[in-house]
């Protein structure tokens, strides 16, 4: 019996081209599908076949589980309080065996056991192919459209198959079955049964590598494409930054007489380009994504991470872009939340924000409006800039003495602490509110007031995944906490 199933694996292994291990692993699992069939219950079975003799061991197995565990299956499962019974040393998730009678290899049904190996064979013949593909690092997967299912494209590629959704096509575009076609791998989808390559033809990562197969100094190194941004089958910016000073980066990438640019746009449907040249200054970065219109002046906030650009009425639709395009293509390639405003609204602008420093620098430090006037006009725009900035640099202002000085920083640190007790009062009168809710803790709660969640409506009205993220807490006790807030609303 041992001779014939080493026999057995062995033809196996060389009609299907595969390991050997392959199909001992397939040949145990069709022992223990036999084995299992002895049973009116679902039992788990495990079988071992010894790799050099051909013998093989049959084994019934329970696995351990908490002692709290939600579901139990006692046909195949122990709880951690029975199992240490039979062992002492085991642990969770580890199992515990009998010894069963084993089937005779010639009675479990030959078919059977041919449909698991010849499964097993199968996938791992998948497994190979993708691993060959995957080898090679190829991000773009060219191929012919085999077929359509519910409007998405299955592709053939070589000896693979691909799935292009339809989501991920370009829109308006027209693929039928037959065209030839090229996609960027989005993933890798292993546990599914159809094809396992996810394709898309919409991801900034396509026009990349489109670039880079119409561009050869990207692949030398001597030109690198440093972000793209993309309005599927509209518009589309990439970023270009050249490693060599002789190479003109955009001159480059659109060709003698566009042909580079113009390959790169029949491929994605008529899809318009902009090559923009590369900046480490985020400003300049951000003046170059918005051509063609022309920026007059910006100012950045680092903290907000954006910038207010601002240009001439009749430069305003361009910036600004149809529907919003060139202006959101621009924020998504600089990574820099943008607002265009015209030289009128930034004067508004600028108006509304120096009444507002004015206003409280009048209320909280008690001064006239000339003082406020003056902390302005010396790039002064916050109470704490007033209170902690070198006393060096607050003496350099002409219109102030030292006693001055001192004040108006003291005034500042004073409104400073009130602000902060007040606000900590809030927090912990909010925290005190929260707390009502079952399930919540003192931290918790002291945590969710002090970002603005003061009220069992404010949890109520959060989203899992908003609690989980301003807290660190694991989702199934967000999810609880936010159902006990929102008990209210369904009594």
């Amino acid at each position: 019996m041992s001779r014939e199933v080493l026999l057995v694996v062995d033809a196996l292994a060389r009609e299907k081209n595969v390991d050997k291990e392959i199909v001992f692993g397939a040949l145990e699992l069709a022992l223990a599908s036999a084995t299992k069939k002895r049973f009116s219950d679902d039992v788990d079975v495990r079988v071992s076949i010894d790799r050099q003799t051909g013998e093989y061991e049959t084994f019934r197995r329970w696995q351990v589980i908490p002692d709290e565990a939600l579901e139990y299956y006692p046909e195949r499962q122990f709880t951690l309080e029975d199992a240490v019974l039979k062992q002492a040393d085991i642990q969770i998730d580890d199992f515990i065996e009998e010894s069963l009678e084993a089937v005779e290899f010639g009675r479990i049904g030959a078919q059977a056991a041919k449909q698991v190996i010849l499964q097993k064979i199968r996938e791992a013949e998948r497994e190979q192919i993708l691993n060959d593909f995957l080898d090679r690092k190829d991000h773009l997967v060219t191929g012919v459209i085999k077929r359509m299912e519910r409007g998405n494209a299955i592709i053939e590629s070589g000896r693979l198959e691909a799935l292009l959704p339809r989501d991920q096509m370009i829109a308006k575009e027209n693929l039928r079955v037959g065209d030839r076609v090229r996609a960027y791998l989005l993933r890798i989808d292993r546990a599914g049964r159809g094809p396992q390559l996810i394709l898309s033809r919409i991801v900034p990562e396509f026009i990349t590598k489109l670039f880079e197969l119409e561009v050869p100094e990207i692949e030398e190194g001597m030109l690198e494409i440093k972000a793209a941004a993309r309005d599927p089958g509209m518009r589309a910016k990439i970023a270009v930054k050249s490693n060599d000073q002789r190479i003109d980066p955009i001159g480059t990438c659109v060709g003698m007489r566009g042909s580079r640019v113009q390959s790169v746009t029949g491929e994605l449907g008529g899809e318009r380009v902009d090559i923009i040249l590369w900046s480490a200054d985020p400003a300049q970065f951000v003046v170059g994504a918005l051509a063609p219109a022309e920026v007059s002046s910006i100012l950045v906030d680092e903290d907000k991470h954006s910038m207010d650009v601002v240009v001439e009425e009749e430069q305003l639709a361009m910036a600004i872009g149809r529907g919003g395009q060139n202006v959101r293509l621009a924020s998504e390639l600089t990574g820099w939340n943008i607002n265009i405003m015209t030289v009128d609204e930034a004067e508004q602008k600028n108006e509304e924000e120096y009444t507002a420093t004015r206003q409280i620098f009048i209320q909280k430090l008690d001064v006239d409006e000339e003082v406020a006037d003056i902390l302005i006009q010396e790039g002064f725009s916050t109470l704490e800039e007033v209170a902690y900035v070198p006393l060096s640099e607050m003496l350099e202002i002409e219109a102030f003495d030292e006693d001055t000085v001192n004040e108006l920083r003291s005034r500042a640190r004073n409104a400073l602490l009130t602000e902060a007790i007040v606000s900590e009062e809030k927090v912990e009168n909010a925290a005190e509110s929260l707390l009502s809710v079952e399930g919540m803790d003192n931290e918790t709660a002291a945590m969710l007031a002090g970002k603005g969640v003061t009220t069992m409506d404010d949890l109520a009205d959060l989203a899992v995944d908003d609690l989980v993220e301003m807290t660190g807490m694991d989702e199934e006790r967000a999810k609880q906490l936010i159902m006990t807030a929102r008990a209210p609303w369904f009594a």
